[in-house]
């Protein structure tokens, strides 16, 4: 006799028959089309009802957790209707709501689309930045961005060069740095299992056999001459011009390939540094070099980084930094876009429409206090007037200037794990 082989007993079919039937009559009383009063599935292996040791084990695992979702989402149901009294909510997908509402600023009208997302009810949610295409100098519509993706909602994410559509601040989409700070402004720090919100500050270094050069900054237009800056194949083609007294070099898989006064082309796997020939000329007879990135504050296991600014909410307060991250020439009544996080864990995405009589648009004080009275205990502004732009299920869902939003950089999107 063959000793794998399941031998299914008439009493073994009997049990298998009555548990499944029993985890049936739990789902069907659970989702409501059953009307009982709620039963756990350790009060049915103390009926009887279940039997076998291991298929109780698998039971009470799948019941709880199919309880422990029903309740999950019946309390992010409430706090929602709760937060958006006058709003109108739409269930876009377990676990993610959006928002319509007009709110009462000041006297003004403001029209305002809110995307509430909640990872616990639905962990294969993703929240990741995107770029419009491979290459940095490139600019898309929301909508082309998103559908690329496969994306359920997203809003324009951080600001960008008009010009190019090179973003401006640091951008890591799954873990691969992009860009790095400028003027180390705020920045949302996405984790696998959680959300981070502070200035960010490069911390990267071209280290050799005996010594390391640091970087300022990565796939950034130039600010000092004296900076070192590391230009990936992301940024082009080719490395931009040399700055006055300045040399480039090209490292190719870790190797030092060329030295040169002109512009290079970047290699697919390296990278071209730029920088003054005094803080270069350490490694002109070193075969080797790495590029070590990191920041400040250290952010080791994060998964994607999206900067913005200034401040809106910090620690469960308004705080709005702007003189501190250089954005004064924002300041006023405009179209606003922002991230932020409850402390529960749900993430919030705004779009708020301005510059028309219907909608007039918010300071970002008002803007400050709308998302600190939704909940968020941090909470940053992104690029606004006419980036703003959200996208919910194949639509653009604000109103925008430009019908559909102006093309541009990159976007922050919500999209479920394949």
């Amino acid at each position: 006799m063959n000793t794998n082989t399941l031998e299914l007993t008439p009493f073994k079919i009997f049990t298998a028959a009555i548990n499944m039937s029993a985890a049936l009559i739990l789902v069907l009383i659970v989702s409501g089309t059953i009307k009982s009063p709620p039963i756990t599935a350790q009060e049915l292996i103390a009926q009887g009802t279940v039997t076998s040791p291991i298929l109780q084990d698998n039971f009470i695992e799948s019941a709880n957790e199919i309880l422990s979702t029903e309740g999950q989402e019946k309390e992010f149901n409430q706090s929602v209707r709760q937060r958006y009294r006058t709003g109108y909510i739409y269930d876009i997908t377990p676990g993610v709501k959006h928002i319509k509402l007009t709110y009462n600023c000041h006297g003004r009208p403001v029209r305002i689309n809110v995307v509430e997302i909640n990872q616990r009810i639905n962990p294969n949610i993703k929240i990741a930045p995107q770029l419009s295409s491979t290459k940095l100098s490139s600019k898309s519509t929301i909508t082309t961005i998103a559908k690329k993706q496969n994306s359920i909602a997203a809003i324009n994410g951080t600001y960008f060069k008009p010009q190019t559509g090179v973003p401006l601040g640091t951008l890591m989409i799954n873990k691969k740095m992009y860009t790095g700070p400028i003027y180390n402004r705020v920045a949302l720090g996405i984790f696998e299992d959680g959300f981070d919100m502070a200035r960010i500050e490069l911390n990267a270094n071209i280290n050799y056999f005996g010594g390391s050069i640091q970087v300022d900054n990565i796939n950034q237009p130039r600010m000092l001459s004296t900076d070192v800056i590391v230009y990936t194949p992301e940024w082009g083609n080719f490395s931009p011009a040399t700055p006055k007294l300045g040399i480039q070099i090209l490292v190719a898989n870790g190797k030092i390939e060329s030295i040169s006064t002109q512009s290079l082309p970047i290699p697919n796997d390296g990278y071209v540094i730029i920088g003054p020939e005094s803080k270069l000329k350490s490694l002109f007879k070193i075969k080797h070099a790495n590029l070590d990135i990191k920041t400040i504050p250290n952010w080791d296991n994060v998964n994607h980084i999206i900067s913005g600014g200034p401040y809106l909410v910090k620690n469960g307060r308004m705080f709005v930094d702007i003189n501190e991250q250089k954005l004064g020439a924002i300041s006023g009544k405009n179209p606003r876009t922002a991230v932020g996080y409850t402390k529960e864990g749900n993430f919030i995405m705004v779009a708020v429409d301005g510059r028309e009589g219907a909608s007039v648009g918010m300071t970002l004080w008002e803007l400050a206090s709308f998302m600190q009275s939704i909940g968020c205990i941090n909470a940053m502004n992104l690029d606004g007037g006419g980036s703003t732009v959200m996208y919910v299920k194949d639509h653009v869902v604000n109103m925008p200037k430009v019908k559909g939003g102006i093309a541009i950089s990159n976007a922050l999107t919500i999209s479920i794990k394949s």
